[in-house]
């Protein structure tokens, strides 16, 4: 069998190999460090700083534009972030557990926004294009698929753990060891499956002789649109930048600081099990969506779709219904709406990035989409405790309009993305 033609034998796990160590590093930290006692202002600070080498990325994505391979590139990431969890894991029962495992989270970041730009690189110049637009669903979908692995697996393991020791130190500390052997796994899955040969990018290479670190960087911002093509990507997600420090606080936190008063285990279980199904059918549909009829056709109901199940968090802290189930439902919309709507947006990215060198420019839409999240989370913990967690999530809700607006002055080819019809 020749892996090669088959690209549901790599796509799936390389991208749940980007998706795990994100969701690992930016959200996952966050209700480890609530249950080991860090306050909501420290955790939104400095969790948010970890953005920062998704945000800089592009500094070095032009090297691994013109150094080796990507799949040597994100091989050896990997593996560098199955140490880096592995370390956590043993540094978590030690003093001063917090600074130190900030530290290696770091590291793992750096690895994880290099793994990045050289999968999305691969995949770039692996598949025919003809393909992309139906498989960024499918792409999109496992990225976040791995996400929820983090946020609701993982999170829903170390809940268990919780209970069993009555040890949240020892708990995360074998959480995060048992993320480590998982992600060495991945990387040895993809040392196997993903194709050894990148003639496409060996042939882009040949095309472009006179590429350099900095023409890759000049010809990015000489394209048509730029300025409002970077202003839209850092406000698009100005608001689920606050929702993701805040919404695992707010699930824990007890009814009197205005939270829902769940356990790890249960909200573990409500994004391990019906957000990754909700989550699923939604990217699917999403690219499906997009490769029949193009991304003009759906960007704005697919930005509609993954903004408006804010309303049912605002709902859930005004009401704080005593059923579980109405979580559930929540979840469930917003999941929905995120895996359909998100495709839109990294379909979007995809436009920016076409051309000349889209390893690196791809790289560079994405650093500054990180910029986004990085900058508004770092301030989500100071704006939940001055305005409370229901007057909070109709700030999220607001902050999601200047995204909205700007996506309408967006031009890009009438059919981008629709699958071509002799294939």
């Amino acid at each position: 069998m020749k892996i090669d033609n088959k690209p549901w034998f790599w796509i799936p796990l390389l991208n749940f190999a980007s998706g795990l160590p994100y969701a690992i590093i930016i959200s996952v930290s966050v209700i480890m460090y609530k249950n080991l006692g860090i306050s909501n202002e420290d955790i939104g600070v400095y969790t948010s700083l970890l953005y920062l080498p998704w945000v800089i990325k592009p500094l070095w994505s032009p090297l691994i534009e013109l150094i080796g391979t990507k799949r040597k590139w994100f091989l050896l990431m990997q593996l560098i972030i199955s140490i880096a969890f592995l370390l956590v894991g043993f540094t978590i029962p030690l003093n001063g557990f917090f600074i130190m495992t900030l530290s290696i989270f770091w590291v793992a970041a750096f690895a994880s926004a290099s793994n990045d730009i050289a999968s999305d690189g691969f995949y770039l110049l692996v598949l025919p294009e003809d393909k992309q637009s139906f498989f960024i669903g499918i792409r999109s979908t496992f990225y976040r698929l791995s996400m929820l692995a983090g946020n609701g697996l993982v999170v829903l393991f170390a809940g268990y753990l919780e209970h069993k020791y009555g040890d949240n130190t020892k708990a995360w500390s074998y959480t995060m060891i048992c993320v480590g052997l998982l992600m060495a796994f991945i990387t040895v899955y993809n040392f196997i499956f993903t194709p050894k040969n990148e003639t496409n990018a060996v042939k882009s290479n040949k095309e472009i002789p006179n590429q350099s670190f900095g023409t890759i960087f000049v010809s990015f911002f000489k394209k048509k649109q730029i300025g409002l093509i970077l202003t839209f990507i850092l406000v698009f997600r100005l608001g689920e930048s606050q929702l993701l420090k805040m919404l695992s606080p707010f699930l824990l936190d007890s009814k009197e600081l205005g939270g829902m008063a769940l356990d790890t285990e249960a909200v573990g279980i409500i994004y391990g099990t019906c957000g990754v199904a909700a989550l699923t059918i939604g990217g699917i549909l999403g690219g499906i969506a997009i490769s029949r009829h193009g991304l003009t056709k759906w960007m704005f109901p697919m930005f509609l779709a993954m903004h408006l199940p804010i309303i049912g968090f605002i709902l859930l802290a005004f009401f704080h219904p005593t059923s579980i189930y109405y979580i559930y439902a929540v979840v469930i919309v917003e999941q929905f709406g995120y895996g359909f709507g998100f495709t839109a947006f990294m379909m979007y990215l995809i436009h920016v990035a076409e051309g000349e060198s889209k390893t690196a420019h791809y790289a560079l839409a994405t650093g500054f989409m990180a910029l986004g999240m990085m900058l508004p989370g770092m301030l989500s913990g100071y704006i939940q405790k001055y305005l409370g967690y229901d007057n909070f999530f109709i700030w999220v809700l607001i902050a999601t309009i200047p995204g909205l607006i700007l996506s309408r002055f967006l031009t890009f080819p009438k059919d981008f993305g629709k699958k071509s019809e002799e294939v």
